[in-house]
């Protein structure tokens, strides 16, 4: 299993659908940075979003594990590359996942 780069392409924000359903002063993803990168494998790196890796950490598991293509060959021409965003409706984050050379190790103690 290798480690995966994960890129923040693009905080994206829709102000027609805000206007109508979001909060009060809402903007782009307070929490992720464009062009902030992450390392992944089985675990969620420090600092990621909950709530975007829950989107996201199939693609990082798959790729990791050595998958080349998804879906049938049909949507990345990239072999060991997804591009994928957070299911944020108002404010999704678009990310770009590749494997990397490097192999996976467990630096970290799990949690029982």
């Amino acid at each position: 299993m290798n480690k995966c780069k994960i890129t923040v392409l693009k905080r994206n924000f829709d102000e027609e659908l805000t206007k109508e359903y979001g909060a009060i002063g809402i903007g782009k993803c307070p929490i992720l940075k464009d062009g902030q990168i992450f390392y992944a494998d089985w675990a969620r790196p420090e600092g990621f979003c909950d709530e975007a890796w829950k989107a996201i950490y199939q693609y990082v598991f798959a790729l990791a594990h050595g998958t080349e293509l998804f879906y049938y060959k049909d949507w990345i021409r990239v072999p060991g590359v997804a591009i994928c965003s957070c299911n944020d409706g108002l404010r999704p984050v678009q990310f770009k996942i590749e494997r990397t050379d490097e192999e996976s190790k467990i630096d970290y103690i799990p949690v029982e």
